[in-house]
């Protein structure tokens, strides 16, 4: 078993407003571990930070091209390398990124292809199955931040023209489900919710619901009706069928903003294929996560097979989280020291659901992991070999 000496940080180069890097103190414990740390050259520059500072004159910190960062025995990158960029890491290397196994097959035809030695951060599980490298109170309060932005634009204070309450539905009861319902009662912002406690405001009431509700068409009719803000907190057990289908929008008042949580994919292509939770909206990134209904790149954002005729103002972001990057970083290696430290120990093969807590965790977020978990279900399927 060979153990990884070396860890590479490239670049995100997605959108413009994507300035999120890790944070200097955290370069600076993995050089700790005695790990030849690697990064790019302007790594942190939109944030302000230089090599000086992730250096601070420790032998085990080097700068380096694109291309060398991609080539470590670790590859660190919190956004997903695109599709054209998976062949920079070397052959049976550790890619440690935001992966999303599930709603990704394409992703993962092509890691398994370049025989890369993955690991998703979305998919690292304590035993209770709760994810230990997530930030889902920013991915709710950034979102809902967004959404009451918008409305107050026309109700000044947040004060509806008839003086009740807003009225918050949230689709999902999960982790970011319970944050959303949260962050909708406190009007996205605490610093705002006091100020209109303090004027006496009328507030804002958040309903949430599941399955049961989101699946009957009467009842949806009834409270998307009522609704001021619609929330999509879902995790779906089927990505190929939209919780809310676009004919239902059409129930929604003109006023209503649409909030995307769940950050699904439109992979029409795919087999199955991938939509989004609430049929025909678009998904946006830190450059533009506002989308009026009459906004010119709905056509461009959204596949001509989705129906997208009914729309609402939709607030969606791929990377909620980036809104606010610097404390959004600061949380993501407090989470993540205990498995880098592990990881260097044991080395990728070396994990298994026989370690510690912390190496089972990791373990599960394997693409090894994922694959036989995927293998044990299909075979426990009816006609799973193939033959009808």
């Amino acid at each position: 078993m060979t153990l990884p000496k070396s860890i590479g940080f490239p670049r995100m180069r997605q959108e413009p407003g994507e300035k999120r890097v890790f944070l200097p103190e955290f370069i600076q414990f993995i050089a700790s571990l005695g790990a030849k740390v690697h990064i790019e050259e302007g790594y942190g520059s939109r944030s302000g930070y230089g090599f000086a500072d992730y250096k601070r004159a420790n032998p085990n910190v080097f700068m380096c091209n694109r291309e060398q960062a991609f080539q470590k025995d670790v590859v660190l990158i919190l956004r997903s390398p695109k599709q054209d960029e998976f062949h920079l890491v070397k052959r049976g290397a550790i890619l440690i990124s935001m992966l999303h196994y599930p709603t990704r097959p394409k992703r993962i035809e092509r890691l398994k292809e370049l025989g890369l030695n993955s690991i998703s951060l979305d998919s690292i599980a304590n035993d209770n199955n709760l994810r230990m490298v997530e930030n889902m109170t920013a991915v709710a309060w950034n979102g809902l931040e967004a959404a009451f932005d918008w409305l107050e634009k026309d109700w000044p204070g947040l004060v509806r023209p008839d003086k009740k309450p807003i009225n918050v539905l949230i689709l999902g009861t999960g982790m970011i489900g319970k944050h959303a319902i949260e962050a909708a009662t406190k009007l996205g912002n605490v610093e705002r919710n006091s100020d209109h406690i303090a004027s006496n405001g009328p507030g804002s009431v958040a309903l949430s619901i599941g399955r049961n509700i989101a699946s009957n068409p009467a009842t949806m009719k009834t409270l998307m009706e009522q609704a001021d803000i619609l929330v999509d907190a879902t995790q779906r057990r089927d990505s190929s069928k939209a919780v809310v289908p676009n004919d239902w929008i059409a129930w929604l008042p003109k006023h209503t903003v649409v909030v995307d949580l769940a950050v699904d994919p439109y992979t029409p292509d795919a087999n199955p294929p991938v939509v989004r939770g609430i049929e025909g909206i678009p998904q946006g990134n830190l450059d533009q996560y506002v989308f009026p209904a009459d906004d010119k790149k709905w056509d461009k954002l959204v596949p001509a097979s989705i129906p997208s005729k009914h729309r609402r103002t939709t607030v969606t972001s791929y990377s909620w989280p980036g809104v606010h990057p610097e404390a959004c970083m600061f949380h993501y290696a407090q989470q993540l020291e205990p498995f880098i430290e592990v990881l260097f120990v044991k080395g990728y093969e070396g994990l298994s659901l026989d370690g510690t807590y912390f190496e089972r965790a990791l373990y599960r977020a394997t693409l090894k992991a994922w694959l036989q978990e995927e293998t044990l279900h299909i075979s426990s399927l009816p006609n799973a070999s193939g033959t009808d």
